[in-house]
């Protein structure tokens, strides 16, 4: 095994009686033996892995290969234990990526998104599960939960909320009629770029977008571009495509969809919130095992009479669980019958959260777990 041949502060004191041109060498050498060690260590790491499918195959444990709480355990601890200079969050991507790798060796997994190409649930997917999979993008949320229900793909990323314009209601409404578990989620800080083929903006007639992403940029719009008319489309990366065919138009999205279609950032970074962030959900068929560090989601209606949501609240307050997210939506079942979808800290098995899903069980005209989850990694 190949070392780096100085500590940190010998290397300081090494360096200071030499020429410039020395010194770059010296360090350039040092980069070359620690990368060495690192591919080493990292084709190693591949060897453990290959290790792990062969024992899960001769035990007959293939059900899957992916571990949802073992990875987000990994990071949690690589960040813990970061102490720079590369922040928490370029140090997990890493990381991430590494665990990809790896875990492709042992299964390659398929993972359905919202789609088109250049998304930004695309972005999600691939800072979840890292670059080592297969995508498959799809036209619409519920075309998402069908693959991954057929078993075609093993998990789907699909946008639930966003921190400006608040919850997209397919998503949530799916749960209302699926099996399917949410298994992880992603929180992604979203930046809006105007893309276009014309640097003049005041020849702009008309900007392509999703609703969602209009909205998060009606500022900017209503200052910059107050005549231009706004098209909502499908999604950006639709819009994208279609300010590719037209001169005379712009599409508000990612720097991705920007590569993808041969665009320009004409104007960076134009939404109105700078920390607009998005929340994306991993949706699957197996149940999380426990990471230490969860939130559970649940679905739950009552009875319309007086008093019925504080009495359905009060098990989370008696176990002391504290509630991070509650939304109601229509149930459709009846005229003005509704369902609420709550996310709590902790996990099913936890011994707290058991005992208060308990409680909702004889308190809740229905109660469904949807899932318990780690949270999401920088």
């Amino acid at each position: 095994m190949v070392y780096c041949q100085f500590a940190p502060c010998d290397q300081v004191a090494a360096l200071a009686h030499m020429n410039p041109e020395e010194k770059l060498k010296q360090i350039r050498q040092q980069i070359d033996a620690l990368d060495l060690q690192i591919q080493d260590l990292i084709n190693e790491r591949a060897r453990c892995a290959q290790s792990v499918a062969m024992i899960k195959q001769e035990s007959g444990n293939t059900a899957s290969f992916y571990r949802p709480e073992r990875e987000a355990q990994i990071l949690q601890a690589v960040q813990e234990r970061n102490k720079g200079p590369l922040s928490d969050e370029e140090i997990a991507r890493l990381f991430r990526e590494i665990m990809s790798a790896c875990l492709a060796l042992e299964e390659v997994l398929n993972i359905a998104y919202l789609g088109p190409e250049g998304t930004f649930t695309q972005t999600a997917a691939l800072k979840h599960f890292g670059h080592s999979v297969q995508t498959n993008p799809l036209a619409a949320i519920d075309e998402v939960f069908r693959e991954v229900q057929s078993g075609a793909s093993q998990y789907g990323v699909v946008p639930v909320e966003n921190s400006t314009e608040g919850v997209i209601n397919h998503t949530l409404d799916m749960f209302l009629h699926t099996s399917l578990r949410i298994c992880g989620e992603v929180e992604l800080r979203i930046h809006h770029n105007l893309l276009g083929k014309q640097p003049d903006l005041g020849r702009l007639l008309r900007v392509y977008s999703h609703q969602q992403s209009l909205a998060q940029c009606r500022e900017w719009l209503d200052a910059n571009l107050p005549k231009v008319e706004r098209v909502s489309v499908s999604s950006n990366a639709e819009a994208a495509r279609r300010a590719a065919k037209d001169p005379e138009s712009a599409a508000i999205a990612s720097d991705t969809a920007a590569e993808l279609y041969n665009l320009e950032i004409l104007v960076a970074n134009i939404e109105d919130e700078p920390d607009n962030t998005t929340r994306f959900l991993i949706v699957g068929r197996h149940e999380v095992e426990r990471s230490g560090n969860d939130k559970t989601s649940l679905l739950l209606s009552t009875d319309n009479r007086a008093g019925a949501l504080y009495r359905l609240l009060a098990p989370f307050v008696n176990n002391k669980i504290s509630m991070t997210r509650i939304e109601s939506r229509p149930s459709r079942r009846s005229m003005w019958d509704y369902v609420f979808f709550v996310d709590i800290e902790g996990h099913v098995q936890d011994e707290a959260v058991a005992k208060a899903i308990r409680e909702l069980e004889q308190e809740a005209a229905y109660c469904k777990v949807l899932g318990s989850y780690p949270r999401a990694v920088l």
